[in-house]
């Protein structure tokens, strides 16, 4: 029944003192809700995407070097051809996911190049490669691992085929009946039933990989009550991948404690990494999970940044049950932050760079200077087949943004005008449809303008017995 290894408010309207009511500049906040759903839609939008483009045939800096990384990988060759499986196996005998890893990154990747460039020999090897696997696969197998493949490379195959909808030949209907039938079903159950163990038994990076999933295929199948059911989970789930057990302790300085540092670093990068997969999707729906809670998730990305340029973080000690119930359970108690694999690399920064300090204007630092260290971002197993196949990777080329600079009381389209010549969070279904947080907006109240400043875990922690 259970594998015992160890894998894997609203924050204020835009107001600034000295200036009153104030709008957010174009971009600034989520995309409008509404029933219908945004497309392309997941991590990225027309909009990015026509940004990318005239950037890199402009040449323009960060852009330009974004673009070499994605083009030097050998998966974002137009001549890739891939090799489908019937069964695709995560940890147990026969283990053959990397074919699959390898095949989606090449499918993102080739459609990422033709999004930029216009080369439709790229948007072909995208196209031919998602055509095959959805023509094919039919079961995720393997130990609890198999829950990891179907959340890690479910979110991530939903964006590949994001990308190219609507492209001549491209069968998104087969393909919507395969992310159905294949990747849904797993990453819901375990979100309801983690595998017959306690809630609590696995890491919040289990957790989140199967929120990243479920959100990813409810905006690529046009299916409310999926995204409806990411999102609550990642408020208010049972588990450790909702927002305040994943982040249980907020300290003095705006740091809050990701539980996952103080298992090892591995696993606490991977968990920053989907943290903003899954934000920045719900944003590009008109759902702010950035600025949820106080922006929570800002405080806990801060803190593993920190921890991971080599200084020291606050710890408040805390107590893991484990196990299933009726077989065997235990607990272990964390008191300091883990040194395994300290200072790993990943390409999980710019997103959460480019929104939090040029997108809205507040003050990251360490976030800003991990961005900056592993600039420009790479993807595709460029940093091993360990962490290099969790994330889909090339932020610098596919989430960095100017500055933005805005006069004050010019209201976004997204944004509806109160009574009071104020501006309001576009109506939608909740509350979070709202600007993040609002303490690091800068006024200037002298002009008048208000500034927006601009793979695989195959980790296995030594010496401990855990599950999850």
């Amino acid at each position: 029944m259970m594998s015992r290894r160890s894998v894997l408010r609203v924050a204020g309207a835009a107001g600034a003192a000295g200036i009153g009511a104030a709008a957010i500049g174009a971009g600034a906040t989520p995309a409008a809700a509404s029933t219908a759903f945004v497309h392309p839609g997941l991590l990225h939008t027309q909009a990015d995407f026509d940004r990318m483009a005239a950037k890199v045939k402009a040449g323009t800096g960060l852009w330009k070097t974004g673009y070499a990384k994605l083009a030097g990988n050998p998966r974002s060759g137009s001549t890739w051809k891939a090799t489908p499986l019937a069964t695709v196996i995560r940890g147990a005998t026969g283990d053959n996911v990397s074919t699959l890893a390898f095949d989606i990154a090449a499918a993102y990747q080739n459609a990422l190049r033709w999004k930029v460039t216009g080369d439709t020999a790229h948007a072909d090897a995208a196209r031919d490669i998602l055509n095959a696997w959805s023509a094919k696969l039919t079961t995720l197998d393997g130990d609890a691992d198999r829950f990891i493949a179907a959340g890690i490379h479910g979110y991530q195959f939903a964006n590949a085929a994001e990308i190219m909808r609507g492209y001549s030949g491209f069968d998104l209907a087969r393909f919507k009946r395969m992310m159905l039938a294949v990747f849904y079903p797993m990453s819901s159950s375990f979100l309801a039933k983690h595998n017959g163990a306690y809630d609590s038994n696995y890491w919040s990076s289990w957790d989140l990989l199967s929120v990243a999933c479920v959100l990813s295929v409810g905006i690529l199948c046009d299916d409310r009550a999926k995204v409806d059911e990411a999102v609550t989970y990642f408020k208010s789930g049972k588990g450790m991948g909702s927002i305040k057990n994943a982040i249980p302790f907020i300290h003095p300085g705006g740091l809050g404690q990701m539980v996952e540092v103080g298992r090892d670093q591995g696993h606490a990068l991977l968990s920053v990494g989907l943290l903003g997969t899954i934000c920045e999707t719900a944003w590009n729906q008109g759902i702010d999970l950035y600025g949820y809670d106080d922006s929570r998730v800002l405080k806990g990305v801060e803190y593993a940044a920190r921890w991971n340029l080599g200084h020291d973080v606050p710890f408040t000690s805390w107590t893991w049950h484990k196990g299933a119930p009726g077989s065997w359970e235990g607990w272990e108690t964390f008191t300091e932050a883990s040194t395994w694999a300290r200072g790993q690399v990943r390409p999980i920064w710019e997103g959460l760079y480019n929104h939090y300090v040029n997108r809205r204007g507040l003050d990251a630092p360490y976030v800003s200077e991990m961005a900056a260290k592993v600039r420009p971002e790479g993807g595709g197993g460029d940093y091993g087949t360990g962490g290099g196949l969790d994330h889909l990777g090339f932020g610098t080329l596919t989430f960095t943004r100017d500055k933005a600079i805005v006069s004050a009381g010019t209201p976004t389209p997204s944004a509806s005008t109160s009574a009071s010549g104020g501006t309001q969070p576009q109506g939608g279904r909740d509350e979070d449809l709202a600007a993040t947080g609002a303490g690091g907006i800068a006024a200037v109240a002298a002009t008048g303008v208000l500034a927006i400043a601009g793979g695989f875990i195959a980790l296995r922690r030594r010496g401990t017995r855990d599950s999850g």
